[in-house]
């Protein structure tokens, strides 16, 4: 997976996508902007708020010094192009207010990148912001903050952090310790640190670099819970090695709302080891991080809702249950969290499912952000539950009738996870489909 889809940039050139976005921290920042520059279509506009080192000129196709705007007026960009002010002291300097707004009304008009180094870091793998730092412009649409890896297990100092004393009082650690993930998770996660003069409009970004072996790409992706809690996503990876995996939030959305006709019972209140099977479906989604989980009633409503009021659920009643499965759909699918980044559908009616598959398709589609991720049993039966990226989102809320998300399948690439348990074949329709579902449990 390149960079920019893992930062989930646009390369649409048919509306403006908010393809602005400003880079602080340490570990790999400007090595992540010439990266991403690379793999966009050009032009694309690269500039700084405070301080490049003039060695990066190379990196660029051309280079403009810009005192003011009328500098720019004339040009014609192309490729990757690096605006700064005047060098000194083999600096580049930042550009001006007006440069900067001028850059920004033209990276707008033509619907092309702008990246911003924000910050300096003096290529350590660490830092702490300084109080003048970062120099983020309110116009920012994302802001990815970069933290190398390769700083962990190594003395909180110079040779490895820059401002090794501000890390230690937002972290603390003391002076000379080994940097450990649970140190660099809190000085990410800090107002004065990671999180500092984030725009509250922009996506806020982490990229764990230097994820140069299993061993730091486990430690990052454990790391990626923590961070969520305050970041819309986390990259882990490698620039050096262009392999990267993204986390982001996954929901759980559980159709709930049939009426069981069939069964002649209200299939979500049957028991599955002592608990309703809302509640095990609930409880599933709740213990393997999904977030939020949504819960959609709408035949015996109340019953059901009784059986879950007290987990941190979110309850939708869809008045409309009756029109079929796609209007239950659309009622989770319109509840959930601008920043969601997939969603994964369980049925009240297969509390068999387990946190392995869940886990599963979430750690699969991390890696290439794949459209839908399904489970293949015994290599060529499609099962449940299945995982829709936020791509697919817009169209499965024009879903109608008595349809499910397969409906969409044949516009988006379908990628299929091999799975062993064939228990995921099961549903409950009939009651002699819940003795069936009964008598495998006990094998």
């Amino acid at each position: 997976m390149q960079l920019s889809q893992a930062l989930r940039v646009s390369t649409s050139a048919n509306k403006k996508q908010g393809n602005i976005f400003a880079f602080v921290g340490a570990g790999g920042k400007t090595t992540a902007i010439f990266q991403l520059a690379c793999e966009l279509p050009p032009p694309v506009l690269i500039t700084t708020t405070t301080h490049l080192g003039s060695w990066q000129i190379p990196l660029a196709d051309s280079h403009i010094v810009a005192r003011e705007a009328s500098d720019l007026a004339e040009l014609e960009f192309r490729g990757v192009t690096l605006i700064g002010g005047p060098i000194q002291d083999d600096r580049i300097t930042s550009v001006s207010k007006d440069v900067l707004y001028w850059l920004h009304a033209y990276a707008q008009k033509h619907n092309i990148a702008l990246l911003i180094e924000a910050d300096g870091s003096r290529q350590k793998a660490l830092k702490t912001p300084n109080d003048h730092e970062p120099v983020i412009p309110e116009f920012t649409d994302a802001v990815v903050v970069v933290a190398g890896l390769g700083g962990l297990g190594k003395p909180l100092n110079d040779e490895y952090v820059h401002r090794p004393q501000l890390f230690s009082t937002l972290s603390g650690l003391p002076l000379n310790e080994l940097i450990t993930s649970n140190a660099l998770v809190r000085v990410l996660t800090h107002p004065n640190g990671g999180l500092k003069n984030i725009p509250s409009h922009a996506r806020r970004i982490v990229l764990l670099n230097q994820a140069d072996t299993p061993e730091l790409q486990s430690i990052g992706g454990k790391m990626s819970a923590s961070l969520l809690e305050h970041f819309d996503s986390v990259v882990v990876g490698s620039l050096h090695r262009s392999h990267f995996q993204t986390f982001e939030r996954t929901a759980g959305i559980i159709l709930a709302a049939g009426a069981s006709t069939r069964f002649g019972q209200p299939k979500q209140l049957l028991d599955w080891h002592g608990e309703p099977f809302i509640r095990v479906a609930a409880q599933t989604a709740l213990s393997v991080g999904l977030s939020p989980v949504v819960v959609v009633t709408g035949a015996n409503a109340d019953e059901v809702e009784s059986k879950i009021k007290d987990l941190p659920v979110m309850i939708v009643r869809n008045e409309n249950w009756q029109s079929g499965q796609a209007s239950s759909i659309r009622s989770g699918v319109k509840v959930l969290p601008k920043e969601t980044g997939s969603a994964i559908f369980l049925l009240a009616d297969q509390p068999q499912i387990t946190t392995d598959v869940i886990r599963a398709l979430m750690e699969h589609h991390a890696m290439q952000l794949y459209p839908i991720v399904a489970p293949l049993v015994m290599m060529e039966r499609r099962a449940n539950p299945v995982l829709f990226d936020r791509v697919t989102l817009p169209d499965l809320l024009k879903l109608e009738g008595d349809v499910g998300g397969r409906a969409i399948f044949s516009k988006y690439p379908v990628e299929y996870l091999p799975w062993h348990d064939d228990r995921l074949l099961l549903d409950v329709d009939k009651p002699e489909d819940y003795q069936r579902l009964l008598e495998d449990d006990t094998l």
